[in-house]
């Protein structure tokens, strides 16, 4: 039988291999065996025998020996990680005392008296702050809503929502009803359509700021609104009923709307009857800043004759530089970076954004000797746009015929980045993009001071807090309202938080309240929210999901608040909750797990909002007690300490300086003689 011709070339290969090896069996007896030179021997490393294979092999087995290192190392972190947390104390979480259920996602929210303002799917619904319970639906859009503004006008409130699709309105609440003012860019031509990306009223609600986009352009639409005029219209209701259109049979506590127009209609049968209210009137539009171009004018005398105005001169704003500086710039800038890089460098146009605030009047903010403007209301608006090194400051009290140029303007070293305005519109905070925080006082009229980040930190928030001082051993809010002194806690890029304090004439000064995390990126704070009702606390949001209360004068973790096991928040990095100005209270948006990550079950799947109310637990009731001391009962405390004498004495000087500006001439009528005195000399100069 003749075998397979695979077994011949096998028994071919073996012999071909061991034709000089010499078969034999061992004996059994040890000293029979052969000796082995010893020098010749040897022992071969696992990475030698690895590095011998043949390629690919050799990569293959490096690759792999590399992802389990890897692999090893990340498991050793999280370990690591995991059992520093359960050797650190947890703080106690406290569950929510009342859902509220609702039937789509809510995306936005706001609080205003005793009334939250939920923006969601098709419209916004409104709620009891105290049970979260639902008193009013409007849901006739077809994109959702994505953000709300609310202001307090009083007795009544002003509600500004926006939809996906840019559209911003404006509707007066009072008396549980509700009426729609003015769609603000609405347009019967979608091609011309604009989009609002951001809005600001003013406290009190006398104006209103929009910033739109469309058609490549970037402006801000500033309007009046006419309080005084809608509280007479409402008083005495002109009704504007369409008699084409019939009236739709609404239900009790839903305001329904069968189209745009129909709007006012339907709202007004809810309330009292068709209201038309006077719209808002349109006083300017601010363009961001052109670019810098060289001047024509050939001398600087020239340069006095023919300007008018010197309002933002020296600031980098109004300059006289002429093209042939530009271009040597320029031409500097491009030879050094032809040595860093061989393609020709180009900057990518791209549209600016603006930051804005309505400012009340102060010394830094005066308005004109003409103009006259009621006690606490806004008489200028203060922008700064994206990559601007400089803060403009606009006076409200125009037209809209008038020329729109700035008033003031307040030139920085480095760009702003991240702006804030306290709510009492008394102090205002800029910060760079070289982690430099310059503070000022709007009321006094001078700058607290500048203090800068950490190298490598920047500020990604501000948040200011209600003045508070510690007072045997607990917060306390000062009976008297103090001037020239603040706090502030900074969210910095790197999840770090900082508590800025400034006071006075004294250095401000910077202390951390959290480190940026360095194992476990879960602990990173993402959100930062200050309890104005009580002192010195901050609600902190991380992207764990975790929420918890912060005593910064400490400072230290108080406590922490979830939502039930069964619900948990659908984005941690950016959460959707709202604290209220008055009480110590704050809701916080929950989804269910099981909806999570479906966009479609999400909209019709179990949301709720959780109302957490810091009164009603036992653990924080000294905290939510808050008491106001008086400046006499506490002369020995450190929190109290007056001034040493040369700092008071400089205080006091500041103060004369102050009264000493009033009585100056006007900046005007120099510029006013250093116009004639130009002419003067360029006509003796005509003459020679």
């Amino acid at each position: 039988m003749s075998s397979p011709k695979g077994s011949n070339v096998r028994k071919t290969r073996f012999s071909s291999f061991v034709g000089r090896v010499l078969l034999e069996v061992p004996s059994l007896e040890e000293q029979d065996w052969p000796k082995d030179d010893e020098e010749d021997f040897d022992f071969k490393d696992a990475e030698q025998e690895a590095d011998s294979l043949p390629q690919p092999y050799r990569m293959i087995n490096k690759m792999v020996n590399l992802l389990l290192d890897q692999t090893w190392e990340v498991i050793m972190s999280k370990h690591a990680a995991r059992e520093a947390e359960r050797g650190r104390a947890q703080p106690t979480s406290l569950p929510p005392l009342v859902e509220s259920k609702l039937d789509k996602i809510p995306n936005c929210m706001v609080v205003s008296q005793d009334y939250v303002f939920v923006g969601g799917a098709r419209g916004f619904s409104i709620h009891d702050l105290y049970d979260a319970r639902r008193l009013h639906v409007w849901e006739k859009l077809k994109v959702d809503v994505t953000s709300i503004w609310a202001t307090d006008l009083g007795t009544d409130i002003l509600i500004a929502p926006v939809d996906e699709t840019g559209i911003a309105r404006l509707f007066y609440f009072y008396k549980d009803g509700l009426v729609l003012i003015k769609a603000i860019n609405e347009v019967d031509d979608t091609s011309k359509q604009t989009t609002c990306l951001r809005m600001e009223i003013s406290h009190g609600g006398d104006f209103a700021a929009f910033l739109l986009q469309g058609a490549g352009e970037v402006w801000l639409d500033v309007y009046k609104l006419p309080k005084e005029s809608w509280v007479k219209e409402l008083e005495h209701p002109q009704p504007a009923v369409n008699p084409k259109k019939k009236v739709k049979q609404l239900q009790p506590n839903t305001l329904d709307f069968v189209t745009s127009d129909d709007l006012e209609t339907d709202v007004s049968t809810c309330v009292r009857g068709d209201i038309k209210l006077s719209p808002p009137v349109h006083i300017m539009k601010i363009k961001p800043p052109k670019p810098i171009t060289g001047t024509t004018f050939k001398s600087p005398l020239e340069v006095f004759a023919k300007i008018e105005d010197c309002s933002g001169l020296g600031s980098g704003q109004n300059h006289f530089i002429k093209d042939s500086q530009w271009e040597q710039q320029a031409a500097v800038f491009k030879a050094a970076f032809k040595k860093h890089g061989d393609e020709e460098w180009e900057e990518e146009p791209r549209l600016s954004t603006a930051t804005f605030y309505f400012l009340l009047p102060s010394c830094l903010t005066a308005l004109p000797a003409d103009a006259k403007s009621p006690s606490g209301v806004a008489c200028v608006l203060g922008i700064h746009w994206t990559g601007s090194h400089n803060f403009f400051f606009y006076s409200l009290n125009r037209t809209l015929k008038d020329k729109v140029d700035p008033e003031g303007v307040w030139p920085c070293a480095s760009p702003i980045t991240v702006s804030r305005l306290s709510c009492c519109c008394s102090y205002l905070v800029l910060a760079c993009a070289d982690g430099v925080l310059t503070l000022w006082d709007l009321a006094e009229g001078f700058p607290l001071g500048v203090i800068a980040l950490p190298e490598g930190c920047f500020c990604q928030s501000i948040h200011f807090l209600k003045y508070y001082l510690v007072h045997e051993g607990q917060n306390v809010y000062p009976e008297a309202p103090v001037k020239s002194q603040m706090k502030c806690v900074v969210l910095c890029t790197d999840s770090s938080l900082r508590l800025v304090t400034a006071r006075g004439t004294q250095e401000p000064t910077m202390s951390v309240l959290a480190e940026s995390p360095v194992k476990s990126l879960d602990e990173a704070i993402c959100a930062v929210a200050p309890v104005p009702a009580l002192p010195g606390m901050v609600l902190t949001f991380s992207r764990s999901g975790s929420v918890q209360l912060m005593d910064v004068a400490k400072p230290q973790v108080i406590c922490a608040f979830a939502p039930p096991r069964t619900y948990r928040l659908a984005a941690p990095w950016k959460p959707v909750f709202v604290v209220s100005l008055h009480h110590p209270r704050f809701l916080l948006r929950g989804d269910h797990p099981d909806e999570i990550g479906s966009d479609d079950d999400a909209k019709d799947g179990q949301n709720s909002i959780f109302c957490f109310n810091l009164e009603a637990y036992p653990l924080l009731e000294n905290i939510c007690n808050p008491r106001t001391v008086r400046q006499t009962d506490t002369a020995d405390s450190t929190a109290f300490a007056q001034g040493l004498p040369l700092e008071k004495r400089c205080e006091i000087f500041l103060q004369k300086r102050f009264r000493k500006l009033e009585k100056k001439v006007q900046e005007q009528e120099h510029w006013t003689r250093i116009r004639r005195y130009s002419l003067l000399l360029q006509k003796e100069a005509s003459q020679k």
